[in-house]
């Protein structure tokens, strides 16, 4: 089925044919003809299966086109990475309707005038939104559709007070609410009842998943960046590598330059502009090693990353997911390898009761020596300390910021 046998216009049908996409895909099939209807909606999809596109669309068709009188659709969500994708995507739907882009970290100048130009469209982050309508720079009683993209990480980076004011902002009748989410945990169940009509839930599982192979690496600690190293000088595509600190990414970053690698470093110590230099640059395949922390697992969609790197566990095994979806995207295929050393058993069991996926592991010598990804046979579960001493330990594991 066309975009055009779901309801959309042919005007927006070419503008997604100039974009390279001529067919929809599940999530777009599914949600589309929903939100065309003016249904408020729940997505739930994996990271990479096309949730951007799938309410922009149905936005795109119920604004046709510039027109004042207030801002008519609100989407919030949680990183300006984020936000600056999505108005990125939203302005090759349809160049005539005119966005505000807001976010922190960079001065006003720019964000006000874009608001002084009646934009049609207000794509932000809870932060820099709240700021502004407290400054009565921008009001929301005009919205007609609002999304909530990336809710759960909204929720679990504690923006839900502010998500919470941000919708009191907004009409209450009459307004289509779209939230989407890759992972539904209960506080964001709590944020649908309380605020969609009805929804129509769309559920699109994990239908690309094998297009990623994803092995668990033993590597001993003080090998860790050697490890690393020979496995840069095998891929032939980009590569994203995940460390759990600030402190510690800009280290291997400057690390892995040293010998050789063409590497950048993405945290959120770094300011909005070299941000976007080190984003623009690995788009360009100007570097092509990626070294971050959090900031990047969600929100970033760059074409041909080949291979994601953990080289530090994640907190959580929804980051776990979330930072291995930045391959395998849109079904492409991609590898993750996810390193765990002799002081890792106790988190990888933590993560392993939460719900990380039992990992195969990977045989290192043959890897590193043939680039064969050989799995190891079949054996007993990692050895990991005593119940006591583990509770111990994973107490003095505080999640890093990011």
């Amino acid at each position: 089925m066309s975009f055009v046998e779901l309801g959309v216009r042919e005007c927006t049908s070419q503008s997604l044919v100039r974009s390279g996409i001529s067919d929809p895909n599940a999530v777009q099939l599914e949600a589309i003809p929903s939100l065309l209807k003016g249904c408020d909606a729940v997505i739930e999809a994996p990271t990479g299966s096309g949730k951007t596109l799938a309410f922009l669309i149905p936005l795109v068709e119920r604004l046709a086109g510039h027109r004042g009188g207030g801002i008519r659709a609100l989407i919030v969500g949680p990183t300006r990475e984020l936000a600056t994708q999505i108005a990125g995507v939203l302005a090759g739907l349809d160049p005539a309707l005119r966005t505000g882009l807001l976010f922190g970290g960079v001065p006003y100048g720019k964000q006000l005038a874009s608001l002084r130009n009646s934009p049609d469209v207000v794509v932000g982050c809870p932060g820099r939104i709240l700021d502004l309508a407290q400054q009565r720079q921008l009001r929301f009683d005009s919205v007609e559709y609002l999304v909530l993209d990336e809710a759960d990480e909204m929720f679990d980076q504690g923006f839900a007070r502010d998500v919470e004011r941000i919708i009191a902002l907004t009409p209450a009748q009459g307004r289509q609410t779209v939230l989407a989410s890759a992972t539904m945990p209960d506080w964001v169940q709590t944020m649908i009842r309380k605020h969609l009509q009805t929804p129509d839930r769309i559920v699109v599982r994990k239908n690309l998943e094998p297009a990623l192979e994803h092995g668990l690496l033993p590597v001993p600690r003080d090998a860790k960046i050697d490890t690393l190293h020979r496995l840069l000088r095998q891929e032939r595509g980009q590569t994203i590598v995940f460390h759990r600190t600030k402190h510690g990414a800009k280290k291997l970053a400057r690390d892995l330059d040293k010998r050789g690698h063409f590497a950048g470093e993405l945290q959120g110590n770094l300011s909005q502009n070299a941000r976007d230099r080190v984003i623009t640059s690995f788009r360009k395949r100007e570097t092509w090693v990626l070294v971050a922390t959090n900031v990047a697992a969600r929100g970033l969609d760059i074409e041909g990353v080949g291979l994601v790197v953990n080289y530090e566990l994640p907190e959580t095994p929804q980051w776990l997911t979330h930072r291995v979806g930045r391959t395998a995207r849109n079904g492409e295929t991609g590898r993750a390898l996810t390193f765990i050393t002799e002081d890792d058993h106790p988190q990888w069991h933590k993560l392993r009761r939460l719900g990380a996926p039992d990992l195969p592991r990977l045989d290192r010598t043959r890897l590193l020596e043939s680039g064969e990804w050989s799995y190891e046979p079949q054996t007993k579960p990692a050895t990991v300390p005593s119940r006591t001493y583990n509770r111990r330990l994973l107490r003095q594991r505080k999640p890093a910021r990011v």
